[in-house]
């Protein structure tokens, strides 16, 4: 059993890897990258689903979508499936959470002595409209997104002020008596979450004229696949913006937002060091997932394309290395068995068996190339459900009834393909598939489902032979 640490875990919300500096990204993070040099970075984190409440029930269970039932955001985390917190907190580890959850209800029992700030799905109910899957926006008005950017204060904004007041008072308290109870704090900010509003300081540190061109603007190829076709017509952000120098203001906001939230990580961070507790705490720096910000014609999430599923993921603390960069992939399931180890407690038999893997471990051994990490969207624009799984080279998306993608990663910094499956070879497909369910210890039928013995034109789609880097 590994010694008792604290645990600290770090979120924020719609945090691309592209908003990151050390992820080679335009962000200016000087705080989360200094984590970074202290610690590990995965540079292949993926989020369990591209929205907000289904991925936060895989972040607290250890458990993907198709495992815990919070498929939409109407569907939120109710504690009915023990989470890591409770885990915890059943072994005496004093479990509390500042700032954003998404789950239920604070009527609930997420697992936490105490909820600070608890920001909640609305009405216990969320985002109920999304459940009616339109291909169209008649129930899904996105024009505020482009009138709500500049430069301004609102109350995502001043709502992580708040968080980070709190976090800094709470871990200051901790620091006064002397005790020998583990505590594990969750830390959520909402930033850089739209509305693209931010405010003036950070704003300043970007040129709105200066920043690197979108890529693939409109993706005009892909949007003959019908699936994609649904979702941008659906998630129409990008044709309320009246022209580029609009979209170049929202895309300077966004990253404005990016280097708000830093500043907060840095005095959380700061005031974990001032009170003495640095040395003894498990650091981890993550998102609930990324943000397309104008990439193929996309904003804000709910795709399977590298800026919305790729996340950041660090992990600091005693022990483990500095200054190293973990290509293994790795997802937000892997945080319950983090949390685990971190707190020196022992997984059940029921607990190896989940998908997950402890960060901790993965960041102390060689890069493991065959691991494969899962990620799916069940929400508003879906005309279907789809699924997307990942190694180190592969990257797979499927959509149920209709032609999948796969792209091929390896050579993502320079030139990378998406290629489409060779006319009438749907048993590659399925091979692939089959071949990462396995791994991901997913039941076959479930992978019958997914490919039962059709016609070959559903695995066929010749549209993407042409060079198209993700």
């Amino acid at each position: 059993m590994t010694k008792p640490n604290n645990l600290l875990v770090i979120m924020m919300d719609e945090l691309a890897r592209d908003g990151v500096g050390c992820y080679g990204g335009t962000g200016i993070t000087p705080n989360i990258d200094a984590l970074a040099k202290n610690g590990v970075r995965f540079t292949n984190a993926y989020t369990p689903s591209p929205i907000c409440v289904p991925a936060r029930a895989s972040f607290q269970t250890g458990r993907y979508v198709f495992q815990n039932g919070c498929w939409s955001n109407a569907q939120p985390y109710s504690g009915k499936i023990q989470g890591w917190a409770h885990r915890l907190r059943a072994e005496g580890v004093k479990t509390v959470s500042i700032g954003k959850l998404h789950y239920r209800s604070a009527e609930d029992d997420n697992g936490y002595e105490e909820e600070i700030l608890p920001l909640h799905v609305t009405n216990g109910e969320g985002w109920v409209h999304g459940l009616l899957r339109r291909e169209d926006a008649t129930c899904f008005d996105t024009s505020g997104y482009a009138r709500d950017v500049g430069c301004g204060e609102d109350s995502y904004t001043q709502y992580d002020r708040n968080v980070r007041d709190e976090s800094v008072a709470w871990l200051k308290r901790q620091g006064e008596p002397e005790t020998d109870q583990p505590w594990a704090l969750f830390v959520s900010f909402l930033r850089p979450h739209y509305p693209l509003t931010c405010p003036k300081d950070a704003l300043g540190l970007y040129n709105p004229d200066n920043l690197p061109p979108i890529r693939f603007d409109g993706a005009k190829a892909e949007y003959r696949h019908p699936v994609i076709r649904a979702a941008r017509s659906y998630h129409d952000f990008d044709d309320h913006f009246k022209d580029e120098d609009a979209r170049n203001l929202a895309r300077a906001c966004y990253f404005g937002l990016c280097s708000y939230v830093d500043a907060m990580v840095g005095q959380v961070l700061a005031q974990l060091a001032a009170s003495g507790l640095a040395e003894d705490t498990i650091i981890i720096l993550t998102s609930d997932h990324g943000d397309m910000n104008g990439h193929r014609g996309f904003w804000t999430k709910m795709v399977m394309y590298e800026d919305a599923i790729g996340i950041p993921l660090i992990i600091a603390g005693p022990g483990l290395p500095n200054g190293k960069t973990c290509e293994t992939q790795a997802s937000l399931v892997d945080i319950y068995p983090t949390a685990l180890q971190a707190c020196g407690i022992s997984p059940t038999s029921e607990e190896t068996g989940l998908p997950g893997h402890s960060l901790m471990d993965l960041a102390t051994q060689e890069s493991n190339e065959e691991r494969v990490v899962y990620s799916e969207y069940h929400d508003g624009g879906s005309i279907t459900g789809f699924s997307m799984i990942r190694d180190q080279r592969w990257k797979y998306i499927h959509y149920a009834g209709f032609p999948p993608q796969l792209f091929d990663q390896k050579p993502i910094r320079s030139n990378a393909w998406i290629w489409a499956f060779p006319p009438n070879t749907p048993k590659y497909g399925r091979a692939c598939w089959r071949g990462c369910a396995t791994r991901l210890k997913i039941p076959m039928q479930s992978v019958s489902a997914v490919f039962p013995n059709r016609p070959s034109a559903s695995l066929n789609w010749a549209g993407f032979l042409e060079s198209s880097p993700e």
